[in-house]
């Protein structure tokens, strides 16, 4: 049987535990400080940015249509559409771009 596999897994969990818990280990009291804490509140929007928008660009047939469906994805989430419009509308927006390239 191939243990490597396991030694891997146990790798990861042991890596994953350890970065999860050293924070509350070391910091003990509550965090005061203005920028640490804005700094802690953007964390989540920063790493979701980076992880969605070159998926964005390289999921689609061109770019401009990624573009396109980008662009449409957050003039209406700026406007204050819902997660099922952007989604639905800026999928709709590639196609119709892709659709129409097509045949240009």
């Amino acid at each position: 049987m191939n243990y490597s596999f396991w030694i891997y897994l146990l790798v990861m969990a042991g890596i994953t535990y350890l970065i999860r818990m050293i924070p509350f280990v070391l910091v003990k009291e509550k965090i005061k400080n203005r920028f640490i804490l804005s700094f802690l509140h953007y964390i989540p929007y920063a790493v979701l940015s980076v992880m969605t928008i070159p998926a964005i660009f390289s999921s689609t047939a061109t770019t401009l249509s990624a573009a396109i469906g980008f662009a449409v994805a957050v003039l209406l989430a700026y406007f204050g559409g819902s997660l099922l419009k952007v989604a639905a509308l800026s999928s709709a927006a590639v196609f119709i771009v892709e659709f129409i390239m097509k045949y240009i």
